[in-house]
């Protein structure tokens, strides 16, 4: 149902470089030493649980340690593997590098395709596969995804010491923004409203997370960020938002969120409509804002599994008192609803997508 309510959204409204290379080969020999037995197709009649049990689920996550995406996956983990029949032992690895892409294409094309890897996906990845970006070696459409933790809006915030309080505010001087890579939507969304909408963002791209460019702030490095989530400033940097020493500049979400009445969204500033398509496009896959995929071609079972596994976690005392304690949002949604969000970002209409992807190029 929700994929159907973002796809008619959409329609109503109307980078790597060469290290990624030498990255992909470290990685493909890494993962090429685990046993072949252990990566052999499964024989025949063998069950969900004889496959996972005694196994090791490698599950990643683009980023350094200690942003959102890193510290979601990790609670997860924690939880994930009791549910999965079998039960499997999970381990968290990071896998930085190109805005959250180099592990996109790492799963894509490297990683094994038995149901053992999960990564925790950018939401961003739709859209730069949707638009042409460089440096795409994937299909969302291709991966099974087990379902998603939350579709807190993403938001761009300013550093207390700039003075900038308003998007208003950066329409009449520069702030300095970092960013991870420019398939982030930390990259994606200042940029888009600079080409767009007038504001006067300068983004500082190559910090390998989102924790990185909270420290870049605090000994004023960058003025602000270009994208984070809700959600993580409300669990990691609470005192932050208590003590007024970040303010929240513009939201990126279908609708504006009910904890942020009065900021405005991407699509609220535009001066007209063709405008307005695009940054409702670039907007759609927040509802999709922390997602959990894996590979092509797992075995419809293991898939099934992985997927009522996330279901089952989701409700699970344990995990919500974990959550609650570190004051996470949770707001899931099923494998099945986040895979048609996907398929719809990247099936938008031609003109949309061909207007994102110029926006994209800085046309």
């Amino acid at each position: 149902m929700i994929g159907r309510i973002v796809g008619g959204l959409i329609h109503k409204a109307g980078a790597a470089d060469g290290g990624e290379e030498a990255m992909a080969r470290i990685l493909l020999t890494l993962f090429t030493a685990v046993p072949v037995a252990a990566l052999a197709a499964p024989a025949a009649g063998q069950s969900v649980a004889d496959f996972y049990r005694g196994k090791t689920i490698t599950m990643a996550v683009g980023t350094s340690p200690g942003g959102d995406y890193d510290l979601r996956m990790r609670m997860v983990g924690r939880h994930l593997g009791k549910h999965i029949p079998g039960n499997p032992t999970i381990v968290p690895s990071n896998m930085p590098g190109a805005g959250q892409m180099l592990v996109a294409n790492w799963l894509a094309n490297v990683a094994p395709r038995d149901g053992t890897v999960i990564v925790a996906l950018s939401q961003n990845m739709p859209v730069h596969q949707a638009t042409g970006a460089a440096g795409v070696k994937y299909d969302v459409r291709q991966f099974n995804w087990i379902g998603n933790t939350t579709d807190t809006p993403n938001v761009i915030n300013s550093w207390h010491t700039t003075g900038i309080r308003t998007i208003q505010d950066v329409m009449q001087r520069e702030l300095v923004v970092g960013a991870t890579g420019i398939a982030s939507g930390s990259y994606l969304y200042p940029h888009a409203l600079n080409q767009l909408v007038g504001t006067k963002f300068k983004i500082v791209t190559g910090y390998p997370g989102g924790n990185d460019i909270n420290l870049a702030m605090e000994r004023g490095e960058v003025g602000g960020r270009g994208s984070n989530s809700w959600a993580s400033w409300k669990s990691t940097r609470p005192q932050w938002l208590a003590e007024k020493k970040i303010f929240i500049l513009a939201q990126v979400g279908v609708k504006r969120n009910a904890e942020l009445p009065d900021v405005p969204t991407l699509q609220d500033l535009p001066r007209n409509d063709a405008d307005r398509q695009v940054l409702v496009f670039i907007s759609a896959d927040t509802a999709i804002s922390r997602p959990l995929v894996t590979s092509a071609d797992v075995p419809r079972d293991r898939v099934e599994a992985l997927r009522r596994a996330f279901d089952a976690t989701m409700k699970d005392p344990e995990f919500l008192a974990e959550a609650e304690k570190s004051k996470t949002d949770i707001s899931p949604m099923t494998g099945e609803e986040a895979q048609k969000i996907a398929e719809a970002t990247v099936e938008a209409p031609a003109e949309v997508r061909a207007r994102a992807s110029a926006l994209l190029e800085g046309k």
